[in-house]
């Protein structure tokens, strides 16, 4: 449990479901952790459980202050980032012709300009030593519901963000590795609660028996899936990986 001894991780929405889940591979793998969110209490609580390896800031990621001051943070406590988790994002089910501009502006900035800032931000805070950046976005990246027009398009804005980036920081040599990560429907509160709405199901149990349906491996998602593969590609086992898009949804989008 060495592969990540001596980096220092930075996970935004850190403090709950797949960004917990997170928070607690990278630790277990022997990184230093900064969890960011904006619920303090669970944020302060995951960082005492973890323990000496996490601390807890809390973050609106989609201000721009906001993340100078975690990335002056991270500067002056640990002195350098070797990996930028931006997982923070979300949404609400709206279809494109009801859907309000407000509406529209608060998911595309909660998905794809924290995405932005958070790259920017690491790989300036990277340049001089190499890193990887690691960008959670959805397979909502690949595909479109009828019902996630704002939520697919922040989430297909991720993914060629991170296209871009990472040939970037390759034709500049930064030694910067830009990946993002493609799940599946994830049995979080968020992510059954959305399987609710695209459902019409009354409870969770009912939305996650239609959408097992859907998923050939036989089952949803679990936090631990996700974290698995942002480990692999914060570690040196990725060396040779840069602007590719890992999808983790059991089959999903195979069908």
């Amino acid at each position: 449990m060495t592969r990540l001894t001596g980096k220092t991780c930075l996970v935004t929405g850190g403090a709950n479901g797949i960004g917990a889940a997170i928070s607690r591979a990278l630790a277990r793998e022997g990184a230093r952790v900064a969890i960011t969110d904006i619920d303090d209490d669970m944020g302060r609580r995951l960082a005492a459980e973890i323990g000496v390896k996490a601390r807890y800031l809390h973050h609106d990621v989609t201000d721009e202050e906001s993340w100078e001051r975690v990335f002056r943070d991270i500067a002056d406590v640990d002195g350098t980032l070797d990996v930028m988790v931006n997982n923070a994002g979300g949404g609400t089910y709206n279809d494109v012709e009801s859907l309000s501009l407000a509406e529209w502006r608060r998911i595309i900035s909660l998905n794809a300009d924290s995405a932005f800032l958070g790259t920017r931000g690491a790989i300036r805070a990277m340049r001089e030593r190499g890193g990887s950046i690691i960008n959670i976005a959805s397979v909502a990246s690949f595909i479109g519901a009828p019902t996630l027009a704002a939520y697919s398009a922040g989430k297909g804005a991720v993914l060629m963000l991170t296209k871009s980036a990472a040939t970037w920081c390759g034709t500049r040599g930064y030694g910067i590795r830009v990946n993002s990560v493609h799940p599946g429907l994830v049995e979080t509160k968020s992510g059954m609660e959305m399987a609710r709405q695209a459902t019409g199901a009354a409870t969770d149990e009912d939305a996650a028996r239609a959408f097992t349906q859907l998923h050939p491996i036989g089952r949803l998602g679990r936090p631990d899936d996700i974290a698995g593969a942002v480990v692999f590609l914060a570690s040196d086992e990725s060396a040779f990986m840069t602007g590719s898009a890992v999808v983790v949804d059991g089959g999903f989008t195979a069908l």
